[in-house]
């Protein structure tokens, strides 16, 4: 009954326009006809949980029925997470306030909240760094995040009138990253997603990619033109092409010609072993994605999220055998 009535309110949420279009990429994609795919996706919905996005995303219409039945949707995405994390501390990460607080031993920068503090405290932190990071103290996916610097502004003033207008009173200090990955590109942070999940003596890692910026983006996420690509647990080097949120593939980067396939990315086993101690401090929160940069000092938290995504690991050019997730994660969430 619950799946069903998940189903109906997406149906009734969905955004009509954007599903035929889907419709009609993938006839020409697949060569299936219209009508196949229109009733195959919502087959897949009732049957998988899929939206029409993840239908896309993974390739539904190449794969049999066992194939699909091992893949994470929407659906079972949401599931896991309500399973795995209490909804009373959600904000302990949500909020980007919160969390610097919280994990303060592993943040490893400055940074102020305006509302928080006096006019003095920030033309102290402005003459420490003349450019800054500028957030929203809620947002994902790369919104309500922007780089300023003080050159633009008449003084420090109007640099702090502009950020509040910007509504982005969450000020950090800009992270001068590690050179390795200054070498894949270096006009943006490019951090590890790493996927933890807590049973009741372990902390375990799920999955791990690399995001990386593009086209002088100060911003790596895949909606503001990023990319992304799985990182070897074991080693930390880079397993397949990266790709970008129009599916485009990418085995060097195309701004800096950095090779991308097998790159050993820097301070892997001691990101690893922060987010695992991190990991400890909310038990609550059992499964969190940890966006981590690596700076000139080693690793430091950028922010966790309590509903980590479930699309960049299982996309069909960086999963070879087409065998989603879904089993591994059994591992730790019974009856999905």
């Amino acid at each position: 009954m619950k799946k069903l009535l998940y189903v109906f309110r997406r149906i009734l949420s969905l955004d009509y326009k954007s599903f035929f279009q889907t419709i009609n990429e993938l006839h020409k994609r697949s060569g299936k006809s219209r009508i196949w795919l229109f009733f195959d996706i919502i087959y897949c919905g009732f049957k998988y949980g899929a939206g029409y996005l993840d239908y896309k995303w993974f390739q539904f219409y190449d794969l049999s029925p066992e194939l699909r039945s091992t893949y994470i949707t929407r659906m079972k995405n949401n599931q896991i997470v309500r399973l795995l994390n209490d909804p009373e501390y959600y904000d302990l990460v949500d909020n980007k306030v919160r969390f610097l607080k919280l994990f303060k031993d592993y943040v490893h920068r400055d940074w102020l909240y305006l509302p928080e503090c006096e006019y003095a405290d920030f033309e102290a932190f402005v003459s420490k760094h003349d450019e800054m990071m500028i957030k929203s103290v809620y947002g994902t996916g790369g919104h309500g995040v922007r780089k300023i610097y003080l050159k633009d502004f008449e003084n420090v003033r109007s640099m702090y009138d502009y950020i509040l207008a910007a509504k982005m009173p969450l000020v950090e200090e800009c992270i001068k990253q590690h050179e390795d990955i200054n070498r894949i590109y270096p006009y943006s942070v490019n951090t590890y997603r790493i996927l933890t999940i807590r049973d009741e003596q372990n902390t375990d890692l799920i999955f791990a990619y690399i995001r990386i910026g593009n086209n002088g983006s100060s911003v790596d996420n895949h909606h503001s033109g990023g990319m992304s690509t799985p990182i070897d647990l074991n080693s930390g080097k880079i397993l397949y092409p990266a790709i970008d949120i129009e599916g485009n593939l990418f085995d060097s980067h195309p701004m800096t010609g950095t090779k991308l396939l097998g790159y050993q990315l820097p301070c892997w086993k001691e990101a690893v072993a922060m987010v695992k101690e991190a990991a400890q401090i909310v038990p609550q929160l059992r499964y969190i994605g940890w966006d981590v940069a690596i700076s000139e000092d080693g690793p430091l938290l950028i922010e966790g999220n309590h509903l980590p995504g479930y699309d960049s690991m299982q996309l069909p050019a960086q999963n070879p055998d087409r065998v989603g997730f879904l089993p591994l994660y059994r591992k730790y969430v019974k009856n999905i």
